[in-house]
């Protein structure tokens, strides 16, 4: 029988989880995506139709002049069903699910295993990117197929802001699941998060039809940010100083506040 005290030193380093832990995790929260079917197809569907219906309701085939020849379709009606992909996943469906996934334990009892609770954010990101990319694709190609839309004139330009569009809606996302306390409180705050910044960014019209101050709001919030960036992309000029400062607050903030309060549970 040995006596004394155990240093921090004696005690085994805790295992890491091999990296097939990771595709399985990844895999599992796919599975689940694929089994929520609003959540599925809220992100593919109703971007597509709010497309389409811009596409038959308005003149959206003129000519911009000094656009290289892209249409009015191109130029706003895209980017603005494109920013609604990404923030239907990013701020409504990811924090449902960890919402969920706190409530009922998961997460803490992950807390004890060598797969970290960091590793669902992980996946569940990594589940979501994909589901954007293929909300992205589909409305890409119905938008060619049926309203003749051009590709973007700077197109290394659209996917950075594309990409710095998808972090500042999971900045938002992410505040959203931090603070709400069930799956139904995150569904509700993170609809109210979205139509928020949709409203004032674009969303129901053209911001100039807005009141002055709520316009300028509007293009500093990510949701405007995102559809004026994107425009300007597809446009081939300079995306607005108010693009990449309104996304980048978008990461920052929300990211920080969100790591600040969340929870595991």
């Amino acid at each position: 029988m040995t006596t004394g005290t155990t240093t921090t030193t004696d005690m085994p380093a805790p295992a890491r989880p091999p990296a097939r832990a990771w595709g399985a995790m990844v895999a599992a929260e796919a599975r689940m995506v694929a089994r929520d079917t609003g959540g599925l197809v809220v992100p593919l569907g109703m971007p597509v139709l709010i497309l389409v219906m811009n596409g038959v309701a308005f003149d959206t085939g003129q000519v911009v002049p000094g656009t290289g020849g892209a249409t009015a379709f191109s130029l706003y009606v895209l980017p603005l069903t494109l920013t609604l992909v990404v923030a239907t996943v990013g701020v409504i469906n990811m924090p449902s699910f960890l919402a969920a996934y706190r409530r009922t334990g998961i997460l803490r009892r992950l807390g004890v295993t060598p797969a970290s609770p960091a590793m669902v954010l992980v996946a569940q990101a990594l589940v979501g990117v994909v589901q954007i990319a293929l909300g992205i694709a589909v409305a890409c190609v119905v938008a060619a197929l049926a309203f003749d839309a051009t590709a973007p004139a700077s197109p290394w330009l659209a996917v950075g802001v594309l990409a710095l569009t998808v972090a500042a809606m999971y900045g938002v996302g992410m505040l959203v699941a931090a603070v709400a306390p069930t799956p139904q409180s995150a569904v509700a705050l993170g609809l109210v998060a979205f139509f928020a910044i949709a409203a004032v960014g674009g969303m129901f019209g053209p911001r100039e039809n807005l009141p002055d101050v709520l316009a300028q709001v509007g293009g500093y919030l990510p949701f405007g940010a995102a559809v004026d960036g994107l425009g300007a992309a597809w446009a081939g000029v300079a995306v607005p100083a108010s693009s990449w400062l309104g996304l980048s607050l978008a990461t920052v903030v929300p990211g920080a506040l969100a790591a600040w309060l969340f929870r595991w549970e």
